[in-house]
């Protein structure tokens, strides 16, 4: 498998994000979903997926920790597109014993409680929708951040035993922007405040002009902390 997305990046190295959704879409039929964090690249995605397959599953994550502007999303893309997003949620059991056991708000408290509720209330509900699927579409750029400067177009997700494919790994952040523009797909509103990295809402602040965009995601942690754990690298 690893020779054949070595392959694969050399094919498509030169090619357009579409052209590699178009591939993919095509050979692995209703094996393969978006999974959208409704981030302006996941929005970008949305609507590159529809565009070439009306019927392309997509998911995302309800953690019930999201911004009332997210939930906004989710509805105006759904109507935009004529589709129902899958919306997955946690298990109510490990998302109560987490709270009885560290509080409400235990995040704050360490890195481990941090990666704990994002286990409960991100991974696990995501580690269910991909266990029906053998590829899944993300949109990660190598300019986000420092975590994910070796993103690679295609990738095997060894955690999670599936191929896992980044079509704007090289895109800039004002690519995505000009895209959403000229193509008038629907965006959370959160990004006109300077909140360029949306997820749970208590996790999540504005950044200053100066700030890297990742920034506002887990202040309170270093820089090569802030992932989930969704993208282990």
């Amino acid at each position: 498998m690893k020779e054949q997305i070595t392959l694969l990046n050399k094919q498509f190295e030169n090619k357009s994000p579409e052209e590699l959704l178009t591939y993919f879409l095509r050979e692995y039929g209703d094996r393969i979903a978006l999974a959208s964090s409704l981030g302006l690249e996941d929005q970008v995605l949305t609507d590159m997926v529809l565009k070439i397959k009306r019927s392309a599953r997509i998911f995302t994550i309800d953690t019930g920790r999201l911004f009332p502007e997210t939930y906004s999303l989710i509805d105006k893309t759904n109507l935009k597109y004529g589709i129902k997003m899958e919306v997955f949620f946690p298990e109510n059991s490990p998302v109560e014993t987490y709270v009885r056991e560290n509080g409400i708000n235990a995040f704050y408290e360490s890195i481990e409680k941090r990666k704990t509720c994002c286990q409960v209330r991100k991974i696990q509900p995501l580690l269910r929708a991909l266990s029906t699927v053998e590829v899944w579409i993300c949109g990660l750029r190598q300019e986000q951040s420092v975590t994910r400067t070796g993103v690679q177009a295609v990738e095997w997700d060894e955690a999670n035993n599936l191929v896992k494919i980044n079509p704007l790994v090289h895109w800039t952040e004002q690519q995505v922007i000009d895209y959403i523009k000229t193509n008038r797909v629907p965006y959370n509103k959160l990004h006109d405040k300077n909140y360029p990295s949306i997820g749970c809402q208590p996790c999540t602040r504005a950044i200053a002009a100066h700030e890297d965009i990742r920034a506002g995601r887990w202040w309170w942690e270093n820089p090569e902390h802030k992932e989930c754990g969704l993208h282990k690298r």
